[in-house]
């Protein structure tokens, strides 16, 4: 009886994942044979759990609905962990690119809201990342920008692994602020 119940458990937590998705693009391809032309359809999906992992697929498939399943189960397999500052901006200003394709991603006070276009716009919301101001400069290509956008996200370092790197404290890391009175 308690098997059968860890049996509906872990179906319920499949059906219902803690990731949400979001479909950035599908391109529709042809190839032309003797008898006329097959059609396939490729899709971009980014897949996050909106408190800092975030991943992107790309899934190739004859009709619409599993290239979708095919891209959102490798946007799984390839999640990365980004440190958030305040669960809702990035700890530092960043540049990522990919190709041709480059971004400027810049940190944002609170109510700033998601200012990024498109591709990059969708792997902020997947992040969780609430205040941020980015810039795609060069390439429009929405693989190539998602790259870009994924490639400065792992640059990204919190205080904490900073300071542990250089084996010092966090209060020694961050800038002093106006109100605390400087050490003679």
């Amino acid at each position: 009886m308690a098997e059968r119940e860890n049996r509906r458990d872990r179906r319920d937590r499949e059906e219902n994942p803690e990731f949400a998705d979001r479909l950035v693009a599908i391109n529709r391809v042809s190839k032309t044979v003797k008898g006329g032309k097959r059609f396939g359809f490729a899709a971009l999906v980014v897949v996050g759990d909106q408190r800092g992992r975030v991943g992107f697929g790309k899934g190739k498939a004859k009709e619409v609905p599993e290239a979708i399943r095919k891209a959102t189960e490798q946007a799984k397999r390839s999640l990365v962990r980004v440190p958030l500052r305040d669960g809702r901006t990035l700890h530092h200003d960043i540049e990522g690119r990919h190709g041709a394709g480059k971004v400027v991603m810049r940190t944002a006070v609170a109510g700033t809201g998601i200012i990024a276009g498109g591709p990059m716009r969708a792997v902020f919301e997947m992040l969780g990342v609430q205040d941020v101001v980015a810039k795609s400069i060069g390439s429009q290509n929405p693989y190539n920008m998602i790259r870009a956008t994924l490639d400065g996200l792992k640059k990204e370092a919190s205080p904490r692994q900073t300071a542990q790197r250089r084996g010092k404290k966090v209060a020694d890391i961050l800038p002093r602020t106006e109100a605390e009175p400087a050490e003679a």
